[in-house]
């Protein structure tokens, strides 16, 4: 029976998602409302949260992929506990990452983290192996050193013998799911993000792995968002003591559940999943291979309602984050974001500037070095102090999305009226109205659980209480506050624009 809520609205559906990214993981409930006038709203309940902290061993970064399962049965069982009735679930996560499964369906390790410096040099190697324009016309996706191909070609060069012992490869929520259900499966998204998808026909590019000898047995065939998987296994339902809900492949890569909850009201858009990465781009019913969008560094993704989406990988909040993480060792105290924010507030406009996207702020630790670092090779004060850093850093972001808007703009052909942010990073209000203001245009701001709440807007379509994504999308803007920024200080980012676009290509 729907239960009636307190605001007098009955919950018809009921799904629980888990959104992990790479330094947090959440379990949130989302209830389908109607309201006494017929309206259908989407509340939205985190039940918890917990940390995913990567583990060195020896020469390698990995992820502790048993502690985040416990996590995740932790989170199940949480739901029950709180009287809720989730049918469905569905996992989202970071992308490129995968576990080897061996004959007998056990885990072979634990995963390599996608930071992990295996795959250095091997973007470089590949391509020349492959060729750089034939690999990109092969997959469409941009070259970054994390790809899931370079991490098997890395394995490869290694001799590494679980290559040999693996039956099944899967992606790191396809993984979870597995270790769940005892289903295996592949879904669409996150298989756009390998670089081994030929999206041109739609299929592994089995012949590009014969080329580099990774073995094509491996993986299994895509399925598409909102299919189901299948139920808790036995044991999983027992161990936790809840019924055996049903596992949905939502857009298990956590960029394109934050796509699929963008409140765009029809027509092309552009849009920014703001987080510890930026992704910048636009939805399209077809990949977009030319040698300019190569030439642009722009990628295909595959998107929620067999849509891909044209996009660009840019540094992020990660360069802030690290920042943060070196003053609160540095001090002996958690500084809060919203003190940093004031700072940044205050300081001086346009002091120093950097490229989000240099090679050198890949890495973790000494990031306030690398940024003085950079400020002195192109000949900018260095930033001093907490403020100024954060100023910098903001501002550059903010320069980086208006160049990559632009490109994008150019690729398609289209003049886009503003920008969609998504994702926890529309918090900072001052990063939201410095993107306003760099590209000239109204920046709208939220959802702010966008990955989340795109989760399960797929597992709604999937339990029939959605028709498709254009309506899923209109349930998230009537449910989820969205603010808008106006650009008021154009001329001036005008100004600085230039100098910067200069700077990036000297």
């Amino acid at each position: 029976m729907p239960a009636t809520t307190e605001d007098g609205g009955v919950t018809i559906a009921t799904a629980l998602a888990f959104d992990m990214g790479a330094g947090s993981g959440r379990a949130l409930v989302g209830e389908l409302k109607r309201a006494p006038d017929g309206a259908s709203k989407l509340a939205v309940t985190e039940i918890h949260r917990f940390e995913n902290v990567p583990v060195q061993v020896g020469k390698h970064l990995h992820w502790d992929i048993l502690r985040l399962l416990h996590e995740i049965k932790r989170g199940i069982r949480k739901a029950f506990q709180a009287g809720y009735a989730p049918t469905t679930f569905g996992i989202d996560t970071w992308g490129v990452d995968f576990g080897l499964i061996d004959g007998n369906g056990e885990l072979l390790g634990n995963p390599y983290h996608y930071r992990d410096a295996q795959t250095d040099g091997l973007i470089e190697e590949v391509g020349a192996l492959v060729g750089r324009e034939a690999l990109f016309r092969q997959s469409g996706v941009q070259f970054m050193p994390f790809n899931t191909i370079y991490q098997l070609y890395a394995m490869r060069k290694a001799a590494s013998p679980k290559l040999e012992a693996a039956q099944t490869l899967l992606l790191t929520p396809d993984l979870l799911v597995y270790l769940l259900t005892g289903v295996p499966s592949c879904e669409f998204t996150m298989a756009t993000t390998t670089q081994l998808y030929d999206p041109r026909v739609r299929q592994w590019n089995k012949a590009l792995m014969a080329q580099l000898d990774i073995p094509s047995r491996l993986f299994l065939d895509p399925v598409q968002p909102g299919s189901r998987v299948g139920p808790l296994s036995p044991e999983v339902a027992n161990e936790l003591e809840v019924p055996a809900i049903e596992a949905v492949s939502v857009g298990t890569h956590d960029t394109e559940s934050a796509i699929a909850a963008v409140p765009a009201d029809g027509g092309a858009f552009a849009y920014l999943v703001c987080g510890t990465w930026s992704l910048l781009g636009t939805e399209l019913a077809e990949p977009l291979l030319s040698l300019d969008t190569l030439a642009q560094d722009f990628s295909n993704e595959g998107g929620v309602g067999g849509t891909y989406q044209l996009l660009k990988n840019i540094m992020g909040l990660w360069i802030l984050q690290e920042c943060k993480r070196e003053w609160d060792e540095r001090g002996g105290r958690q500084l809060g974001y919203g003190e940093l924010v004031e700072q940044a507030r205050r300081a001086a406009p346009f002091r120093s500037l950097i490229d989000p996207d240099d090679a050198r702020f890949y890495g973790p630790s000494g990031m306030t070095e690398k940024i003085r670092s950079y400020c002195r090779e192109t000949g900018q004060p260095e930033p001093d102090g907490e403020g100024e850093f954060a100023r910098c850093i903001l501002e550059s972001l903010a320069l980086r999305y208006r160049q990559a808007l632009e490109q994008a703009e150019s690729l398609t052909g289209k003049r886009f009226s503003g920008l969609h942010m998504v994702g926890g990073g529309v918090q900072n209000e001052l990063l939201c109205q410095f993107a306003a203001d760099a590209i000239g245009r109204p920046v709208w701001a939220g959802p702010v659980e966008a990955s989340a709440i795109g989760n399960l807007l797929v597992q709604f379509i999937a339990q029939g209480r959605c028709a498709d994504l254009e309506e899923a999308r209109r349930l998230a803007a009537g449910s989820f506050p969205v603010l808008t920024y106006a650009p008021v200080e154009g001329e001036a980012w005008n100004r600085v624009y230039t100098r910067f676009c200069d700077m990036i290509r000297s």
